[in-house]
């Protein structure tokens, strides 16, 4: 029997958010399954990580570099091989992947509906928004179903979204197994009130929660931010719990896999003058957990997680052949042969026209001297940024990029860099040392 797959998809989440006191139902999931410790995006950026997602391939690949690129039409989505496998698809939520502000294209759908042609092959439930921010706030807002009937609600918005998933669970007949992907927008800012929107119940528990240290050192708004921010991860996790118990009683939940994961994390404009867009752990490390299937057992799992691996291992659960495009590498491949990469690839390109590498060790960054990623997604000739050792300085806060004694590290890491951005199908970059201003 093919299992039910779910993916649970928070917007913006720190890894280290994870624990009994924010979110007891995530823990208990873990204790079910297995904990990724070192999980990492592929682009700290909405629209670009859920393009890698639903791709397979990273943003230079599929051209989604930055937010407002449609999803492209020529590369065949993730839904459509479960939906020919013979499962159920279904979406919920924020979407992100659908207007295109490209010159030449203009096609935008941010607060009405998004085409069939564009929802990226989810054909069985749609109950979702193009750019949920825009049709919606921390509480109350509006999404579409899959022939574009504008759907309201009222409440806090992560419940909502979650009811939509605990509807399609409810109305399925189909002894079909099913694919859903609940893609929330929680913890992610409000943009238009420029501030975290947690629960209002929940706030006050989080007043005096403790600063995570890679913050601390630096000036941003965290101290303001930071209980709202978990008051929103609490509420995601009272919805999963949610989940979970409806599964129990539709007698599901023994062949279903859930995981839980975010597109980035948040750095609360630490790192530069917002959330994200930036290579440091505080915006790429993300939590990870899977439940079910293999994933038993509640063991933790220390090794290097690239989103880019989620696409394979979501196919290889299911069952279903992975395609040669794909980049990443199935979790489910790596466990049962016991490989491992050595790195995580990052690419960035709004903020800066930039790329990463992650090892258990290392931090390494390079960028272009373009002031801005809208410049270029890609160029020939980059500079080293900054280094970072992560078993002495695991809060990123010493840049050792000039330090003539990681001269070595450095070497080897570029050749490391060079090598991942030409698997990527970028050119072979030239990557000259960090760029020093002559004093007069």
């Amino acid at each position: 029997m093919k299992p039910n797959i779910i993916f649970y998809f928070s917007d913006q989440q720190r890894w280290d958010t994870v624990n009994e006191t924010v979110t007891p139902n995530l823990m208990e999931l873990g204790r079910d399954g297995v904990t990724f410790s070192d999980s990492f995006t592929c682009q700290p950026v909405c629209g670009p990580a859920r393009a890698c997602l639903q791709t397979g391939v990273y943003a230079t690949q599929n051209k989604c570099y930055w937010n407002g690129i449609a999803l492209p039409q020529d590369i065949k989505p993730l839904a459509e091989y479960f939906n020919e496998a013979g499962y159920e698809t279904a979406y919920i939520g924020k979407w992100h992947l659908a207007s295109d502000r490209l010159p030449n294209v203009g096609f935008h759908c941010e607060k009405t509906a998004v085409p069939k042609e564009r929802q990226g092959g989810y054909k069985d439930w749609w109950r979702a928004a193009d750019v949920l921010e825009f049709t919606s706030h921390g509480y109350d807002g509006y999404v579409f179903d899959g022939d574009g009937n504008q759907i309201d609600f009222k409440g806090y918005r992560a419940d909502c979204i979650n009811d939509f998933a605990l509807e399609y669970l409810e109305q399925k007949t189909s002894d079909k197994p099913f694919f859903m992907f609940v893609s929330h927008i929680e913890p992610h800012h409000q943009n238009d009130h420029h501030c975290y929107e947690g629960k209002k119940e929940f706030v006050p528990q989080f007043k005096d929660y403790p600063i995570p240290e890679d913050l601390s050192f630096l000036p941003g708004d965290y101290a303001e931010m930071y209980p709202d921010y978990l008051a929103a991860i609490h509420s995601l996790d009272d919805n999963v719990g949610k989940l979970v118990q409806k599964l129990k009683e539709k007698g599901l939940y023994e062949n279903t896999i859930i995981i839980y994961t975010s597109d980035h994390g948040s750095h609360f404009k630490t790192r530069n003058l917002e959330y994200k867009r930036s290579c440091h752990d505080s915006a790429t490390h993300t939590p990870l957990i899977i439940s079910g299937g293999m994933f038993k057992g509640g063991k933790v799992d220390d090794r290097l997680v690239s989103l880019i691996d989620l696409p394979p291992t979501l196919l290889d659960m299911a069952g279903i052949d992975i395609p040669m495009s794909y980049m990443g590498k199935s979790l489910m491949q790596q466990m049962k042969t016991g490989e491992e990469r050595d790195c995580v690839f990052i690419q960035v390109s709004e903020s800066q026209c930039g790329r990463a590498i992650r090892t258990k060790k290392y931090k390494y960054a390079i960028r272009t001297m373009a002031p801005s990623g809208y410049v270029a997604h890609s160029a020939n000739v980059y500079f080293e940024d900054y280094l970072y050792d992560l078993e002495k300085d695991p809060i990123e806060k010493d840049n050792l990029i000039k330090d003539p004694a990681y001269e070595q590290v450095r070497q080897e890491l570029r050749q490391m860099m060079i090598r991942e951005m030409v698997n990527a199908g970028e050119k072979k970059p030239k990557i000259l040392p960090a760029y020093r201003i002559r004093k007069k």
